[in-house]
C-alpha cells in the first residue's frame, strides 16, 4: 500500500502548470503537497507526506518543461 500511494505522490507531483522554471516548481510544489498530505494522511503523517511531496513536485516540475507536463496558466496568472 505504501509503494502504491508513493507512486500516486510521484506521479501528481510531475504535473505542474506554466512556462517558466519558477511557475513549474511553485504549482508542481503545491500539487505535490496536496499529494503527499492526502497520502500521509492515509498512513498517519501527514505533515510529513506534504513536506515529501511538496519537495518533490518542486523539483519535478522545475525540471521538467512544459512540453512535458502542460497544465495551462497557473491559476495566479489567469
Amino acid at each position: 500500500m505504501t509503494k502504491i500511494l508513493l507512486a500516486t505522490v510521484m506521479v501528481l507531483g510531475l504535473a505542474a502548470c506554466g512556462t517558466n522554471t519558477t511557475d513549474r516548481a511553485l504549482s508542481g510544489g503545491g500539487i505535490g503537497a496536496g499529494a503527499g498530505l492526502l497520502g500521509g494522511a492515509v498512513v498517519g503523517h501527514p505533515v510529513e507526506g506534504a513536506l515529501l511531496g511538496g519537495a518533490g513536485g518542486a523539483a519535478a516540475g522545475g525540471l521538467t518543461k512544459s512540453s512535458d507536463v502542460d497544465l495551462g496558466k497557473p491559476v495566479w496568472k489567469r
